[in-house]
Formats: structure tokens, C-alpha cells, sequence
């Protein structure tokens, strides 16, 4: 996790707002938050994450 590029959103601004960044590893796609980029970090299968991103559109 150390090489992967973190990205995040650019609506979240440089004001310190409370955001998540994400990486793609081969299998993984990583969340953490931008605030504590040493703290934990979830990882979620791609079709995984896929499915979610799906319903939160649909919702």
C-alpha cells in the first residue's frame, strides 16, 4: 500500500474537509481518510466496490 497512488475527489478542496482518498491495487480498490493518511485503510474487491457505487447512484 506504501507505491499506491492515492487519489481524491476535486470538490473536496485544500480547506482540511472531512474526505476519503482511494487506490487500485491489482485486486484491491483501498479507501482511507485523507486526514490520517497513516491510520487504517479498507480494502474492497473491485466488483465489490462496483456494486456499492451502483446503489449509491440508484438510491
Amino acid at each position: 500500500m506504501a507505491d499506491s497512488t492515492w487519489r481524491k475527489s476535486s470538490y473536496s478542496g485544500s480547506n482540511g474537509g472531512q474526505c476519503v482518498e482511494l487506490a487500485h491495487t491489482r485486486a484491491h480498490l483501498l479507501v482511507r481518510d485523507s486526514k490520517n493518511p497513516d491510520g487504517p485503510v479498507l480494502g474492497f474487491g473491485h466488483e465489490a466496490f462496483a456494486g456499492f457505487v451502483t446503489a449509491l447512484k440508484n438510491a
